[in-house]
């Protein structure tokens, strides 16, 4: 498949479950797709072998609901994320998820506090290693985040704003934030500088990039692309049919502007 190139293209791991990892990997070669996310360490050797990059890690965080927001977890968390941000350098990767928690009836004022106390903790070992933390902004209405905290890019950038740190970026979920808030592409203009990794899928309901969906994603690249955003945006759509790949194939054609 040709590529502009101006778009550096992801797929999130999930969505293709039904594949082998090894299957589905020599099939994003066959497409020309060189990054995935959200895969496990012990499927980096494989990764290694397909000459595919990570380009969003996780396996530090607890859940959606589970997050930097409440103290009573950040003692498992500074663990994890100890152990996962050097396991990660090591493999040659530098992203790496991380979630706010749900709210409990917590304000955000508290909860944002909260998140600052504990994102310091392990801000530096992060930079010690090259590794940027993306906290997603995800909604706050479907499961299985109901509650979440970082449902907003307000939230968000304030935390950026607050952190202060290169190490520390907002993973912005165009579905999502649809979802919550719309006005896609001003907000990518006016906040890029925070935005260090993109998510893609339809709505409603995560749809495949087709048009049965709402969102004009050729735009919203040429939006991203005009920040001079040098990341990777990753597809996270749920495929219709038989055929993943090819439902794959076609929404990186119409992301690639």
């Amino acid at each position: 498949m040709n590529l502009n190139n101006n778009i550096k293209h992801s797929v999130v791991r999930w969505p293709y479950g039904g594949m082998s990892m090894e299957d589905f990997l020599k099939s994003l070669n066959e497409i020309g797709v060189t990054a995935i996310e959200l895969v496990n360490p012990e499927d980096y050797p494989l990764l290694k072998k397909y000459n595919i990059h990570c380009s969003m890690c996780h396996s530090a965080e607890i859940s959606f609901s589970e997050g930097w927001n409440n103290p009573k977890y950040h003692d498992e968390l500074i663990k994890n994320y100890s152990e996962m941000i050097p396991l990660i350098a090591d493999a040659g990767y530098t992203n790496l998820i991380c979630f706010s928690g749900s709210r409990e009836q917590m304000s955000d004022e508290e909860g944002m506090h909260n998140c600052i106390i504990g994102l310091n903790k392990i801000l530096p070992l992060a930079k010690e290693h090259g590794v940027v933390l993306h906290m997603e902004l995800l909604n706050s209405k479907t499961a299985p985040h109901q509650d979440y905290m970082c449902d907003n890019t307000e939230f968000g950038v304030e935390l950026c704003k607050q952190l202060d740190s290169d190490n520390f970026k907002l993973l912005y979920d165009i579905y999502h934030m649809q979802v919550m808030e719309g006005n896609i592409i001003k907000t990518i203009r006016v906040n890029h500088e925070y935005f260090g990794h993109y998510h893609t899928a339809g709505n409603p309901g995560r749809g495949q990039l087709d048009d049965t969906q709402e969102l004009n994603y050729p735009a919203i690249m040429k939006a991203i692309v005009k920040t001079g955003f040098k990341g990777y945006v990753g597809q996270e759509f749920m495929p219709k049919g038989k055929n993943k790949i090819e439902a794959l194939k076609t929404g990186i054609k119409i992301c690639d502007v």
